[in-house]
C-alpha cells in the first residue's frame, strides 16, 4: 500500500489537444506525471468505416509505406478496407476509402476476415480468412495493393493472426483452433509457416504442432477431461511475433497462460512455457477486484491471476531480444463448457482453503483473518470472475484465488522466456488519476468501476517504436480505451510516459455511440518518420467498438522544409567566382554593364581564365572572395532579386524590395534584410570590382 500512497501523492500532469474527428467534438487527453518530459502527442487524422457500434468496424490495421496506404480489417462489411494516408500530409484530418474488397472476391469458403500483414517490402498483403465452419481448415489469402487476389493457401483452424517474417521468406499463421459451441469439436491449435520464396504461384505450406513433450508440466490444460485430451488440443495460439534475425517466432497461447517457442530452421516448436501467476499480495502489485466497492478501491489482495496475453511484441535492446506482452486474461466460455464462476459461488461450496505458502505478502494467521473479515463477500472479493480449471490439494480444495490477465503488461527474456519487468497495478492507478469518473469502465458503456471484477482495464494490444532517440512501447486498453505509453530503452526498467485517449465520456452510464469518439483499442501499429506520409513518427490504432482508426503523430514535429526551387531560378546564382573551382566560368550574369563587343564572338576561343588569374594578381581575387563569401541562407538566390537589389553602377541597394519578391515566389523565411544592409552593399562593391578586373584583363589580353 505504501507505493500506491507515493503514487496518489504525484500528479497527473494533462494536456488537450484538438483533433479533426467526425461526429463529436472530443479532445484528445494527454496525461502524465511531467508534462514537460511526456511523448509529445497529437490525434492527426480519424478513419470512420461507417459500422455499428460494436461490430467490429476496423479490428487489425497494416501499413505499406511505399503507397500510403493502409488495410483495415473491416468485420463488420466482411471485407478489406484500403485506405488512403497521404491526405494527413495535406492537414486532412479525415482519412478517405479508397476501396473496399468483399470477403465475397477471395474465392474460398470463408465466415471473417480477422487478420492482416503486408510483405516487408510492399509487394503484397496476406489476410487471414477462417472457414465458414470454424472448426473447419481455414485459409490465407494473397492480394495485391489493390485488393486484388494473387493466391491463397489452405491452413489451420480458425486462423486468427497473420504475420510476416522480417526478410519477407515466409508467412507465419496462428491457427486458434478454438473448439465448437457444444464443445464436441475441437481442432488442435497449430501454427501453419508459408514459404513465399518462389513466388506468389508457387506457395508451399507447412503446419508446427503441439506435442507433449515440448510442453512444460504446469502449463494449464482447460479441456474439463484434463486427463483424456491432448496439449495439442487445449493450446489456442493467439498472436506471433519474430526476432530480428528470423531465427525464431515467439507465440503467444493466451488461455493456456504460455509462450511457445517455434524454431524457424526446422519449423517446429522447441518449448511452450508457462508464464506463471502474478502475485497480488505484494507492495505494488494491487488491484480492484470488485464493482460493488462504491468506487476505487486499489489494495493489495490474496490473489493469484494469470498474465495470459493477448498482443505480444519483440525488440531488441543491448544485444538481446526481449518480448512484451499485453497481459489482457481470456477464458473459455461455451455453451458445452463455461470454466468461469465467481469467487463467491466457489465459497459458498466450501471450496478454499487459502495457504499463505502461496503469497508473498501474507502469513495464513493474516489470511484466516482476512476470511474471518468477509473476503468472499461481493464488496471484496466475492465478484472477482475465477477459474475453475486452478490447482487443488488433495483435499480438492483450492488453496488460493485466482484471476484472469495481469492488468499490465510484462517483458519477457527471449531466450529464457522468464520475466524481467512488469508495470504491476500502474494502468489502475494511472487510469484512476486521469479518469476518475469512469475507472475501470467498460467499452460500451460509460459506466465507473464497471469491469473491476472481470479483467480491469484489459490490456489489448502492444507495439514499440523509436520517437526522439527513445524506444517506446504502447499498450492498447481495450475496455477503458486509451494507450499508455512506456519508455523501455532499458528493458529492465522502463519508465511511464504518458495516458493518451480520444474517447469521449458522455456522462455516467451514457451508451456508447457515434459521439463517443475512439472506443476499444484492438490493433496497433507504428510508422517510422522516415516511412510516414507527414515524416514523422505516427501510430494508427484500431478501435474496434467505435470502428475507427485514430493516427496519433508522436514526438516532436519535423523541420518544415523549403519548397524546392524552379530549376530556371537557380541556373546562375550571384557568387563571386572562385579562384580555382570556378577557373572557367564566364563572368557573373549580374556584373553591372560590361563594355558592347568585349564578348567573343560565335567560334571564338574564349580568353585562357588561368591564364587571367596568374597575369591579374591571385592576391585580389582570393582577399575578395575570403572576405565577402556568405552563408547561403544570408544570400538571395534568385537573378530577378538581385537585379531589383543592384540596378545601376551607383544605385543605392533597394534590399526591402528584393527579400519581398523574393518571399512571395518562393514562400520561404528569408533573412532580417535590415542587419544585412550593410553585407550587401559590400558584396555589390565586390562583384563590381571582379567584373571590372576581369574585362580589363581581357582588354589586355587582345591589345
Amino acid at each position: 500500500m505504501k507505493k500506491w500512497k507515493r503514487w496518489t501523492a504525484m500528479s497527473l500532469a494533462a494536456a488537450t489537444m484538438a483533433i479533426p474527428t467526425a461526429g463529436h467534438a472530443a479532445d484528445l487527453q494527454v496525461f502524465g506525471e511531467d508534462q514537460g518530459q511526456a511523448l509529445q502527442v497529437e490525434q492527426i487524422g480519424r478513419y470512420a468505416s461507417g459500422s455499428g457500434i460494436g461490430e467490429g468496424g476496423t479490428e487489425i490495421v497494416a501499413y505499406d509505406s511505399n503507397t500510403k496506404r493502409a488495410f483495415s480489417v473491416n468485420g463488420a462489411a466482411r471485407a478489406l478496407d484500403i485506405l488512403d494516408l497521404n491526405a494527413l500530409k495535406d492537414g486532412n484530418g479525415e482519412i478517405p476509402l479508397l476501396k473496399r474488397v468483399p470477403l465475397e472476391s477471395f474465392g474460398v469458403s470463408a465466415s471473417d476476415v480477422t487478420s492482416v500483414a503486408i510483405h516487408p517490402e510492399g509487394d503484397y498483403i496476406a489476410v487471414s480468412v477462417p472457414s465458414a465452419v470454424k472448426t473447419d481448415p481455414g485459409h490465407v489469402v494473397l492480394l495485391d495493393t489493390d485488393g486484388n487476389k494473387l493466391a491463397s493457401v489452405k491452413v489451420g483452424a480458425l486462423p486468427d493472426m497473420v504475420t510476416f517474417t522480417h526478410d519477407g521468406t515466409k508467412i507465419l499463421v496462428a491457427n486458434e483452433g478454438e473448439p465448437s459451441d457444444d464443445y464436441t469439436v475441437n481442432p488442435e491449435g497449430s501454427v501453419s509457416i508459408i514459404s513465399v520464396v518462389d513466388g506468389v504461384d508457387n506457395l508451399t505450406a507447412e503446419t508446427a504442432t503441439f506435442t507433449d513433450d515440448i510442453v512444460d508440466p504446469d502449463v494449464r490444460k482447460v479441456n474439463p477431461d484434463p486427463e483424456n485430451s491432448s496439449y495439442a488440443e487445449n493450446l489456442e495460439p493467439e498472436y506471433i511475433t519474430v526476432d530480428k534475425d528470423n531465427r525464431y517466432a515467439y507465440v503467444a497461447v493466451q488461455e493456456s497462460n504460455a509462450i511457445a517457442k517455434l524454431d524457424l530452421q526446422t519449423n517446429s516448436f522447441t518449448t511452450v512455457k508457462s508464464l506463471g501467476y502474478k502475485d497480488f499480495s505484494q507492495e505494488g502489485v494491487e488491484l480492484d477486484p470488485s464493482n460493488k466497492d462504491d468506487g476505487i478501491q486499489i489494495a493489495n489482495w490474496p490473489v493469484l491471476s494469470m498474465y495470459m496475453p493477448d498482443g505480444m511484441t519483440a525488440f531488441n535492446s543491448g544485444g538481446k531480444t526481449y518480448l512484451i506482452t499485453a497481459n489482457e486474461g481470456d477464458t473459455q466460455d461455451w455453451s458445452g463448457f463455461s470454466e468461469e464462476l465467481r469467487v463467491a459461488d466457489l465459497a459458498e461450496q466450501d471450496a478454499y482453503a487459502l495457504n499463505a505458502d502461496l503469497y508473498q505478502g501474507y502469513t495464513q494467521e493474516q489470511l484466516d483473518q482476512l476470511v474471518e473479515n468477509g473476503l468472499f463477500e461481493d464488496e471484496q472479493l466475492g465478484r472477482l470472475k475465477t477459474s475453475i480449471v486452478a490447482p487443488k490439494n488433495a483435499d480438492g480444495k483450492y488453496e488460493a484465488v485466482y484471476g484472469y490477465g495481469g492488468r499490465s503488461f510484462s517483458i519477457w527474456d527471449a531466450d529464457s522466456l522468464q520475466q524481467v519487468y512488469d508495470s504491476g497495478s500502474d494502468f489502475e492507478k494511472i487510469t484512476a488519476q486521469a479518469i476518475p469518473e469512469y475507472f475501470n469502465t467498460t467499452n460500451d458503456e460509460d459506466k465507473l468501476d464497471n469491469r473491476s471484477d472481470d479483467k480491469g482495464p484489459e490490456p489489448e494490444a502492444v507495439i514499440t517504436g523509436d520517437v526522439d532517440g527513445k524506444t517506446y512501447a504502447f499498450i492498447g486498453l481495450e475496455r477503458t480505451g486509451g494507450i499508455m505509453a512506456y519508455d523501455v530503452t532499458n528493458p529492465t526498467s522502463p519508465t511511464f510516459s504518458s495516458y493518451f485517449t480520444s474517447r469521449y465520456f458522455q456522462g455516467d452510464e451514457a451508451a456508447v455511440d457515434a459521439a463517443s469518439g475512439d472506443v476499444a483499442p484492438e490493433g496497433l501499429t507504428y510508422i517510422a518518420p522516415e516511412d510516414s506520409p507527414t515524416k514523422q513518427a505516427m501510430l494508427l490504432a484500431s478501435h474496434e467498438v467505435s470502428g475507427t482508426i485514430a493516427a496519433y503523430a508522436l514526438g516532436d514535429a519535423p523541420e518544415p522544409q523549403p519548397e524546392p526551387v524552379p530549376e530556371e531560378e537557380t541556373e546562375q546564382p550571384v557568387t563571386a567566382p572562385e579562384p580555382e573551382e570556378n577557373e572557367a566560368e564566364e563572368p557573373p550574369a549580374a556584373s553591372p554593364e560590361p563594355e558592347a563587343g568585349e564578348q567573343p564572338a560565335d567560334g571564338e576561343e574564349e580568353p585562357d581564365a588561368e591564364e587571367n588569374e596568374e597575369t591579374a594578381g591571385e592576391e585580389e581575387t582570393e582577399e575578395v572572395v575570403g572576405e565577402e563569401e556568405t552563408d547561403p541562407q544570408e544570400t538571395l538566390t534568385e537573378n530577378t532579386s538581385t537585379e531589383t537589389a543592384i540596378d545601376e553602377e551607383d544605385s543605392e541597394p533597394t534590399t526591402t524590395s528584393a527579400a519581398s519578391d523574393a518571399s512571395d515566389q518562393e514562400g520561404k523565411q528569408l533573412p532580417n534584410t535590415s542587419t544585412n544592409v550593410f553585407n550587401w552593399l559590400v558584396g555589390g562593391m565586390v562583384l563590381l570590382a571582379a567584373g571590372v578586373i576581369f574585362f580589363g584583363i581581357n582588354k589586355l589580353r587582345k591589345r
